[in-house]
């Protein structure tokens, strides 16, 4: 009986084992090294997809619409929020946007 049980916790680790790696291999996809692709990012920031997602523009977009929908139901609670937000850093991603956004839009200086 007791041979029974190694096989089965033998065979039970195995499947462990395998389970994990398709996990590992689905959470943590093979890094670009970088060759210069639109949404590549190299500099190893940000590293997850979701990350990736919020700093595209339409995770931008989604962003802002959950922000405007929190302001709208709860405004003391996003006013809250909003206070613990380095505004330094928050403005200054936002003017770069901005400012690189109008200058794709008009085209370079002639």
């Amino acid at each position: 009986m007791a041979h029974r049980d190694a096989a089965t916790l033998a065979e039970i680790r195995t499947r462990l084992a395998v389970s994990r790696d398709e996990l590992r291999r689905l959470l943590d996809p093979p890094r670009n090294e970088g060759d210069g692709a639109p949404g590549d990012y190299a500099g190893g920031f940000p590293r997850s997809r979701t990350m990736q997602l919020l700093m595209s523009g339409r995770g931008i977009g989604t962003l802002g619409a959950l922000a405007a929908g929190l302001l709208m139901a709860r405004p003391a609670l996003a006013l809250r929020l909003l206070r613990m937000l380095p505004a330094s850093a928050l403005a200054r991603m936002i003017l770069t946007r901005t400012f690189s956004a109008l200058r794709a839009k008009h085209g370079p200086p002639d």
